[in-house]
């Protein structure tokens, strides 16, 4: 008992997330065997399912409706609305059908017992029943609504006059908003036809910036290598000046000692005369 539970809160959480049946309720649920003709030959049944699975009817509060939903882990196999056309047939002590013609198949289901199998054609039966009750009162809705419709036509009727005058007037509007506009937009194309008209002459112009602007460069190249050339000009002449100094220091140094010895000679011619 405890296993069965476990079974069908795992298969209605799968079914609530493949289907999205938060507005859906389960009234009767029951496991089977699930099967489809072979839409090839029409005859032989195709195992849908590999073991027995839950297979239960639904109930839709929101739009009125039953289907008929089993699921096979992650994948539906059967997703069939009951309609009151529908038909439950036994072929077999375990054995039923049904046809789905908006589904283009024909749905067969094993069940381990004749029990089960009765259990689930007398649930048919009355999930069909509900739905012809349903549709019934739906087209009571309709016929209903029809009468009240011819009642409100001629109000509807002068409305709609009245929103075609509406939707009129804004139309006019519309195409004076649009002439406007389209005025304006040729006062901007004559604006720049006047424009175009001055391009050849900035572009002329700008030829003969760019002239100047090149030969500027070209002068400024000129300077630049003129100015490379005075620099190493000074260079040169402050490393000449830089070897003059050093000889004129060494010159002078050697004139020093010259004039020394220039003196030296003289105090010693002068002791000689004075001696003689």
């Amino acid at each position: 008992m405890v296993l069965e539970v476990v079974e069908v809160s795992v298969w209605k959480s799968s079914m609530e997330k493949n289907l999205g049946t938060s507005k859906e309720q389960p009234i009767f649920t029951t496991r089977a065997h699930v099967f489809q003709i072979d839409p090839s030959t029409k005859k032989n049944w195709v195992p849908a399912s590999k073991q027995a699975v839950t297979v239960s009817y639904f109930y839709d509060v929101t739009r009125n409706s039953y289907r008929i939903i089993s699921v096979d882990g992650a994948k539906v196999i059967i997703n069939s609305t009951i309609t009151p056309n529908m038909t439950f047939t036994k072929t077999s002590q375990k054995f039923g059908q049904w046809a789905d013609s908006r589904a283009n198949t024909v749905f067969g289901l094993g069940f381990s017992s004749e029990q089960q199998l009765t259990k689930f054609a007398e649930k048919f039966q009355e999930v069909k029943e509900a739905a012809r009750l349903a549709r019934d009162k739906s087209q009571e809705k309709i016929e209903t609504s029809s009468n009240h419709s011819q009642i409100d036509e001629l109000e509807e009727q002068c409305s709609e006059i009245n929103r075609e005058k509406e939707k009129n007037t804004q139309l006019k509007r519309r195409i004076e908003e649009l002439e406007l506009e389209l005025r304006e937009k040729e006062t901007e194309l004559i604006d720049l036809r006047k424009q175009s008209e001055i391009i050849p002459q900035l572009m002329s112009e700008c030829e003969y910036v760019s002239e100047k602007l090149e030969t500027a460069e070209r002068d400024n190249q000129n300077l630049e290598d003129k100015v490379r050339s005075l620099k190493t000009d000074i260079e040169e002449s402050r490393y000449r000046q830089r070897h003059l100094k050093v000889e004129l220091k060494s010159f002078l140094e050697v004139l020093d000692g010259k004039i020394d010895d220039l003196h030296d000679f003289r105090r010693g011619l002068s002791k000689l005369g004075a001696d003689n």
